[in-house]
């Protein structure tokens, strides 16, 4: 019984060698470099963990919500993470499997740390989205898959938390189509869910997978089963589970289209898998389909063309900045996602931004917190570099072409305070800590032009407590906050210079400048902004910083 057909994603792009090294090119095809997104506790940083596992890169999985285990995920890394048992920055990991290069981005699931992630998804070549077998498609899933259609990412579905009762999987999979406006095509089917959940059968590869022991951490046996009528069925799930397994996976060769690996690589199709990832059901499985059917780095457009990662000069962008990883050294890195070419240690490399030519001298590579020195990287690899200030987000790199990658866009925040120093003595902390956050990405920073006073804008609230505990923790400075009346922060830009003048003295109170220095409108209310809007028509409002 054959539920698939399969073309190989290890496609070679080019018949001629003439441009690359020898092995160059095989460097590239092996690299998967994936981000794992879901909505908040749908089970993402647990799935992270055991691919971590399987992969051999760590050797005990890390128990996020448990305060009794003293251990934690090995991907939240920051203080606060630990203490909230949450993720609020993207992590990097990387590990080598069956010949593959594999690096993970584990991404925040809370909406308030959104644009960490929508930003994360710049730096992927694929996408992982965890679903709750229980709750199904929830908003913040809806929200970043419509960033991963916006760039046509290719994505595959895990549906966890299978050992717990849950939808219907068939109502399930009409609700990622409907929801997520993507065709579905499972690979891994569950038998049964819950108490009675047995196990699950593998379609890509037809083998059945069942679990032992009462906590069903243990595969007892991975059979190969390329028969389901087989009597033997049966003696494995009994009657029941076995019938019931025929019907369902009968119905899904009628409803369901053959896999087709060329339509997941174009995002037309997400495959999908069941299984427990606290449990260990249904991870290899994925993790086995993942590294032969994903794609290895693409082409990526920049504004002045496109990049080919098998050209042989290097280019790369820095989508993430992370103030005191190490909170010993007070250490400062730039991630920078490898795009064409291989970046080398010590070797002069062109900022576009300021025109300076840099080199570094100890790049790294990252398993969370643990980072090792690096001589050589590859397209789709993600190095951290050191910065002593010179980065901020959606900077590039490359050997000397002046090419700007698109994208990594700040956008209008939603909620104000007044951001004032708790401590007269630590004023210089204050503002090197502010400083460094804002280029993290972690908020945004506007300066009032009318009174001089610092407004900090972001899209949620707990931005605001990470900030204030990163500050006093990270470096020794206390803040308080002071609420505004606010409703929008937008760029504003115009050709007609009279206009924007007269805008500059009727609305001088409500004008602020970036950290970038461009002028900002800060609307108190909804009416104010489209009465701005209607009355100053040669001006432009932008809603993100791209423009």
């Amino acid at each position: 019984m054959h539920f698939y057909t399969f073309a190989s994603s290890d496609k070679v792009l080019f018949e001629t060698d003439k441009y690359y090294k020898m092995g160059f090119k095989e460097e590239i095809q092996r690299r998967r470099t994936f981000g794992i997104v879901s909505h908040p506790d749908a089970g993402k940083t647990t799935l992270t963990e055991k691919l971590l596992l399987f992969g051999g890169a760590i050797h005990v999985a890390g128990a996020v919500k448990s305060n009794k285990i003293k251990k934690t995920a090995t991907s939240d890394f920051m203080e606060i993470e630990r203490q909230r048992g949450i993720s609020v920055a993207t992590s990097v990991m990387g590990f080598e499997y069956k010949g593959r290069k594999i690096n993970i981005l584990d991404t925040p699931g809370h909406q308030d740390f959104a644009e960490d992630t929508f930003r994360t998804l710049t730096a992927v070549d694929s996408v992982i989205i965890v679903i709750d077998s229980a709750k199904g498609v929830e908003p913040q899933t809806r929200k970043l898959m419509e960033v991963c259609r916006m760039r046509k990412t290719p994505v595959m579905v895990f549906i966890n938390k299978l050992d717990r009762s849950g939808k219907d999987p068939f109502e399930l999979l009409d609700e990622i189509e409907n929801e997520l406006q993507i065709f579905v095509r499972p690979l891994s089917w569950p038998i049964s869910n819950g108490p009675t959940f047995k196990g699950v059968y593998n379609l890509y590869e037809e083998k059945l997978n069942l679990f032992s022991g009462e906590d069903k951490q243990n595969i007892e046996e991975s059979i190969e089963f390329k028969d389901v009528n087989s009597p033997e069925l049966e003696d494995y799930i009994g009657d029941q589970y076995a019938n019931t397994l025929r019907e369902e996976l009968e119905l899904i060769t009628e409803v369901y289209p053959n896999f087709e690996n060329d339509d997941y690589l174009s995002a037309d199709l997400a495959p999908v898998f069941f299984g427990s990832a606290l449990n260990n059901f249904g991870v290899k499985e994925l993790l086995e389909c993942f590294i032969n059917i994903a794609p290895f780095p693409r082409v990526i457009s920049a504004e002045e063309r496109d990049i080919d990662p098998f050209e042989n000069k290097f280019s790369g962008f820095i989508f993430k900045i992370h103030a005191n990883m190490d909170p010993n050294h007070r250490d400062r890195l730039a991630f920078v996602k490898i795009c064409s070419g291989s970046f080398k240690r010590n070797t002069n490399y062109l900022h576009v931004g300021t025109g300076k030519k840099l080199k570094f001298p100890s790049p790294t590579a990252f398993m969370a917190e643990k980072k090792s020195i690096v001589d050589e990287a590859y397209p789709g690899d993600i190095v951290g570099i050191h910065d002593t200030g010179n980065f901020k987000i959606g900077d590039t790199l490359t050997e000397g072409e002046v090419v700007h990658f698109k994208g990594l866009p700040s956008f209008s925040p939603e909620m104000f305070r007044y951001v004032e120093n708790a401590d007269p003595m630590k004023y210089k902390q204050l503002a090197k800590g502010l400083d460094q956050l804002m280029d993290e990405g972690v908020a945004q920073l506007f300066t009032n032009k009318f009174n001089g006073r610092k407004i900090i804008g972001t899209v949620g609230q707990l931005q605001f407590d990470v900030i204030q505990f990163r500050l006093e923790h990270e470096y020794g400075a206390k803040c308080k906050y002071e609420s505004i009346q606010m409703h929008k922060a937008c760029w504003i830009q115009s050709e007609d210079k009279t206009q924007i003048e007269d805008f500059r003295k009727r609305k001088y109170a409500n004008i602020a400048i970036d950290k970038r220095g461009r002028e900002v409108f800060m609307a108190d209310s909804p009416y104010a902004l489209q009465m701005a809007q209607s009355k100053f028509d040669k001006i432009n409002f932008h809603f993100t910083s791209e423009f």
